[in-house]
């Protein structure tokens, strides 16, 4: 597909094959990119669900200036779609040559198409009320973070800094012990969890750790993070039930601040909430404005709709918190392997 330019010449948008490593140079050097433009992750979503990987590049003069990684998601019971990018909270369009590469997407004949940000393709549904995204510097030390947190969430961070809590970091090694952490937290939240290999891939594939906090020797919280471009994304987290009165929810994130500067991360993006919801306060209480986050959709039918805010998923969430754990991990992953 081809398309004029306003200067330079012909863009030409083509599906790239085995390109990976000229894709991430790409990504690499581009100021709006997302660690879930990076190939690796639409890689590991592929590995560890099983949607398959497809890659979207606008070229001019033999250089890429715009691309969109896909994944192709098929469920029973949330339809079919190409969604950019498969289970992120980002990844749409990069860079130039935005209808083509929109039109080629459409062309790939799938019912719907998802653009998690990016610029929006003339005409289609564009959403910007339904999640908030927060993302603030770091401060330049653990002290003078601290105080740039709001005066009454620093208290409850103090006394979590004061409790006995064990703080870990690692890779692989933690990988099960944050899974099942993780998978009551979400399962307390009535949401299906992820396949455990979809972890493993995203830690085997990309720059990322774990960070889990211990009582008395026993996992209570625990994030599976993200480092791209200078900023940490602490992306999978969650706590058991008795990570609330123990605060460990509130030592997990400050330490993770503190983990990420010794990494040289200058950023810190607490990822997407709904807007409304208990989630956006506790990361506005944390001193993190909200900002709206843009995802548009195209459908040749009715959109796809995988929010659990919606009414018709309110019966299916409320008897998701009552599963026994060893159900909800048994049935999750098979049901979340859909959502995208």
């Amino acid at each position: 597909m081809k398309t004029p330019a306003a200067a330079g010449g012909e863009v030409v948008v083509r599906e790239a094959v085995a390109e990976d490593a000229r894709i991430d140079a790409f990504v690499a050097n581009h100021p709006e990119a997302t660690p879930f433009h990076l190939t690796a992750w639409t890689r590991a979503v592929e590995r560890g669900c099983g949607p398959r990987g497809r890659f979207l590049v606008a070229e001019r003069a033999g250089d890429i200036v715009g691309y969109l990684p896909l994944s192709e998601m098929r469920s029973p019971l949330f339809g079919a779609a190409l969604v950019s990018a498969g289970f992120a909270v980002d990844g749409g369009v990069l860079g130039e040559g935005v209808e083509p590469l929109a039109a080629a997407a459409r062309a790939i004949g799938y019912p719907a198409v998802e653009l998690r940000g990016g610029p929006v393709p003339a005409g289609w549904t564009v959403d910007e009320d339904t999640y908030l995204g927060f993302v603030r510097p770091l401060a330049e030390d653990e002290g003078a973070e601290l105080l740039a947190v709001p005066r009454k969430q620093r208290a409850e961070v103090r006394k979590a800094l004061s409790a006995d809590l064990e703080v870990v970091t690692g890779g692989l090694a933690l990988a099960d012990e944050h899974y099942r952490v993780y998978a009551e937290s979400v399962r307390n939240l009535g949401t299906p969890v992820f396949p455990r290999s979809l972890f493993r891939s995203v830690l085997e594939m990309m720059d990322a750790d774990i960070l889990t906090v211990r009582h008395q020797g026993r996992a209570v919280a625990s994030v599976l993070s993200l480092y791209f471009g200078g900023t940490v994304f602490p992306y999978w987290g969650g706590g058991v039930a008795a990570a609330r009165h123990l605060r460990a929810n509130d030592r997990m994130y400050f330490a993770l601040m503190t983990h990420a500067r010794g990494r040289g991360c200058t950023h810190f993006d607490f990822g997407r909430s709904k807007t409304g919801t208990g989630p956006a306060a506790f990361k506005k209480n944390w001193g993190f404005l909200g900002t709206p986050l843009r995802y548009a959709k195209w459908s040749d039918g009715p959109v796809r709709e995988v929010n659990p805010q919606n009414p018709k998923y309110a019966m299916m969430v409320r008897s998701w918190k009552k599963l026994p754990l060893p159900v909800a991990n048994l049935v999750g992953p098979w049901i979340s392997r859909g959502l995208g």
